[in-house]
């Protein structure tokens, strides 16, 4: 009798974290969706926060029920990323003066980022980017710790709302700039150590 890999057992496809992440997708881009056509920055607002908070909520679960798998982290990171890109399409479409930092951060975020989080399929072993300190600390800090998860997705959004609010709209392109240059750095940190031209740093212990 052939067993299935552990990444795509039924059990975990179908799991409860898998589950919360579908729900909060389907919450969060209707939302968006809601948000094109009333135009209210209240419906944002809304749809940001059950992203994020689904987005914490799921890899809690999955965590706490033992239920981590290959496939959850592919689907959860292709979910990150479809919120984030109609959320930010809205936002642009409701307020025009966020289309510069907004464009930039969908480059960050959507090309290079999505390239450095895919990169943990690299190790057979590890089942998400959020062990990466095992092959990496700096890139982990850089990418996954709490305070870069914060700034690479609610940084930005929330300079954006500071910067309608008081005309500051350098604020929100200073961030998504900076944003931009950790990413640069972390993937060319990244290729020298796959080519083998700079040595990882795993966490102490690991």
């Amino acid at each position: 009798m052939t067993t299935l890999p552990l990444a795509i057992r039924p059990a975990l496809l179908l799991g409860v974290p898998n589950r919360i992440t579908l729900v909060r997708t389907v919450i969060a881009m209707a939302v968006a969706t809601y948000a094109f056509r009333t135009g209210e920055l209240t419906w944002l607002v809304i749809g940001y926060f059950s992203y994020w908070f689904g987005d914490s909520l799921d890899g809690w679960v999955a965590r706490r029920r033992n239920e981590e798998s290959l496939s959850g982290a592919v689907f959860d990171i292709v979910c990150d990323r479809a919120c984030s890109f109609l959320l930010a399409a809205a936002f642009m479409a409701t307020y025009s003066a966020t289309i510069g930092p907004l464009a930039i951060y969908l480059i960050q975020f959507g090309v290079l980022d999505t390239m450095l989080t895919f990169s943990f399929l690299l190790w057979p072993w590890m089942l998400s980017p959020n062990y990466f300190y095992k092959v990496d600390r700096p890139i982990y800090l850089w990418n996954w710790s709490k305070p870069a998860k914060a700034m690479n997705t609610a940084a930005v959004v929330i300079s954006l709302v500071v910067a309608g609010q008081t005309g500051a709209q350098w604020l929100p392109y200073t961030i998504a700039v900076a944003a931009l240059v950790v990413k640069v750095v972390s993937s060319y940190r990244l290729i020298t150590i796959i080519c083998g031209r700079r040595a990882a740093v795993p966490e102490e212990g690991h």
